[in-house]
């Protein structure tokens, strides 16, 4: 009887113990720091949890999972939200079942396609007639009458996508009732707001806004560093002053509708699109951005450097290596080869 008593305690301080763990699982941390936190557009509310768990936002997974069994009526609203880590779970998910800020990180040198991509995903728009819409000449004309910086070069029927490259790379407050003409004016907003600070200085260049960010969208896909920016635009320029070709890659492969992972062929270099400066033929600007560039990248595009190089060469980290001659630039690609 005694052994009978004693098993029972045990199993008792064990179902006691795990109650304990249950609930501590379940309460916050002892912090108030704060940490934003995404649900997109179709995530379920098990995946939402395993993203609090991996954000470090809740203790215990398998208490949350257990929490979930037992509540099974529990919605979650997509969007973004600031997250307090001394809340629970229980908190947690009422917080996310209300609807957040919508919140939109538009990473530098990502094309076009990439941003609508995200945009759709959390807004659950039609990507087709997204595009669509973005591509319509009425509907850009409207945008010409509204931004200094906009011009007819966007109507170019050769252009891919007549946005490309004036969608500014930075974190977006956006609603959740927004249109994506909302969304869309919203970005040109402070894409004018930059270039409003430079309008002197890129009247005075000779070049429209819409070579300057051209230019800048090179230099953002060319370099890896700050440092580099600026002198890729002088080479550019230099290149240009000179009617030499710019023979560069990155336009290349944007002409020919490949990413960056993937290897230029032969017949993609030969290609006659209105974006490859590889091809022989080829002098000039391409017709347009082929990524959305940086304001780092925008500054270098409207103040290049002045060291008279005409050449560059990546090592294997990224790192550029300039030179003044063709024979410096065979050089520094014996060196640096990979």
């Amino acid at each position: 009887m005694k052994k009978i008593i004693i098993v029972l305690i045990s199993i008792l301080v064990i179902i006691l113990l795990l109650i304990s763990l249950y609930f501590y699982g379940l309460t916050g941390f002892n912090s108030d720091d704060e940490v934003v936190f995404t649900v997109k557009e179709g995530t379920s509310v098990k995946e939402v949890v395993n993203n609090l768990y991996s954000s470090k936002l809740i203790k215990s997974k398998v208490a949350s999972e257990i929490y979930l069994y037992f509540n099974k009526n529990i919605t979650v609203q997509p969007g973004s939200y600031t997250v307090k880590r001394n809340l629970g779970l229980k908190e947690i998910l009422d917080l996310l079942s209300k609807g957040g800020n919508f919140r939109l990180t538009l990473v530098e040198g990502k094309r076009f396609t990439d941003y609508i991509d995200l945009i759709c995903g959390m807004y659950n728009f039609n990507k087709d007639e997204v595009i669509e819409k973005l591509s319509n000449k009425e509907y850009l004309q409207k945008l010409i009458n509204k931004y200094a910086f906009l011009d007819e070069s966007i109507l170019n029927s050769d252009i891919y996508y007549p946005l490309e490259g004036y969608l500014l790379p930075l974190t977006y407050n956006l609603e959740e009732n927004d249109q994506i003409e909302d969304i869309i004016e919203k970005i040109l907003d402070k894409m004018a707001d930059l270039l409003d600070n430079y309008s002197a200085l890129i009247e005075k260049s000779g070049y429209s806004y819409h070579q300057i960010l051209t230019i800048a969208s090179i230099i953002e896909s060319e370099t890896k560093f700050v440092e580099d920016k600026k002198i890729v635009s002088e080479v550019i320029y230099k290149r240009l002053a000179l009617n030499m070709s710019l023979g560069m890659d990155v336009t290349t492969y944007y002409g020919v509708r490949k990413s960056f992972k993937e290897t230029l062929t032969n017949e993609d270099i030969l290609d006659d699109n209105p974006y490859n400066t590889r091809n022989p033929k080829f002098v000039g600007l391409p017709v347009g951005p082929i990524c959305n560039p940086s304001k780092t990248s925008i500054e270098a595009a409207i103040n290049p450097s002045n060291d008279d190089y005409l050449y560059f060469y990546a090592d294997i980290d990224g790192k550029l290596h300039f030179a003044k001659t063709y024979e410096e630039h065979k050089l520094n690609e014996e060196e640096y080869k990979w």
